[in-house]
């Protein structure tokens, strides 16, 4: 992926960056792998607005993007490289040996008609998918499993990749890009390589206009709102939380102690990632 610097015709083009697309073969999904995707607007079933900041936005499509890679020891090949609106990673529109066809992330340096394949038997090569145990310590990988057979959930992202440290019968030992050391069951599947398009990051959109054609509204401060919407609205001018602790739009303190479950995942981290 390459990035292009826009000719500044106007205030909301003069510092944008964007993606080219250039490593784009298509344009169009293959429909039978897509399904319709309804906007919310942030509401739950009742109609309650549950997360604040969405609405709007382009109309989009979802993917059906297989993070299992659980056609072991089927070759395919790679048919296109499309863009996939709900991801920052581009998606790969594989075609097995039996006539199957199934999207996949898209790794870096992974083209049109490179052969893929998942399963102990698949050589380490880009883009195919072995288990941890047999993979080469060193190695870069992504959509790692967490559980066998449960589906890649880790390094999904644009630009992505884990470092496989060190394996034995069972466990793998991955440094994350967030420089997390964790412990993976060596028969979790990986795919060899990073996740393409790492140039997202560097992406600039330039004017408010590009976030809300990803439905995402403005973000209001609390202490700009009136008293009945926000604790901390209300009174003259540039008025101070005036409480204790910053709250939260329902009164409960937004600082204060951890309120998420601590995952049971969490005796499998050898080393946290604020201990760099």
């Amino acid at each position: 992926m390459a990035l292009k610097r826009l000719r500044p015709t106007s205030p909301g083009r003069r510092d944008a960056v964007r993606p080219d697309f250039q490593e784009l073969t298509t344009r169009s999904p293959f429909k039978a792998l897509t399904k319709g995707k309804n906007h919310t607007g942030g509401r739950n079933s009742r109609g309650k607005i549950t997360v604040h900041h969405r609405g709007g936005g382009a109309k989009q499509s979802w993917r059906d993007v297989d993070f299992k890679r659980d056609k072991l020891g089927i070759p395919c090949r790679v048919e296109t490289i499309e863009y996939d609106p709900n991801r920052s990673a581009r998606i790969a529109l594989v075609v097995y040996a039996d006539g199957a066809r199934r999207y996949l992330l898209a790794p870096t340096g992974v083209k049109v008609n490179d052969k893929l394949m998942s399963g102990p038997d698949a050589e380490i090569r880009v883009g195919n998918a072995l288990p941890l145990g047999i993979i080469p310590t060193g190695t870069q990988v992504h959509n790692i499993e967490i559980q066998p057979g449960k589906g890649g959930q880790m390094c999904r992202g644009a630009g992505t990749g884990a470092q496989l440290l060190a394996r034995d019968d069972r466990f793998a030992m991955l440094r994350l890009p967030s420089g997390q050391i964790r412990r993976v069951p060596s028969t979790c599947l990986a795919t060899i390589g990073t996740v393409g398009n790492a140039d997202h990051k560097n992406q600039k959109k330039g004017k408010a206009g590009a976030n809300r054609h990803l439905g995402r509204r403005p973000t209001v401060r609390g202490s700009a709102m009136n008293p009945v919407d926000h604790p901390h609205g209300g009174g003259e001018g540039h008025a101070p939380i005036g409480m204790k602790h910053p709250k939260t739009p329902w009164g409960k303190p937004a600082l204060g102690p951890k309120t998420r479950r601590r995952w049971h995942t969490d005796v499998f981290i050898v080393r946290d990632r604020r201990a760099k």
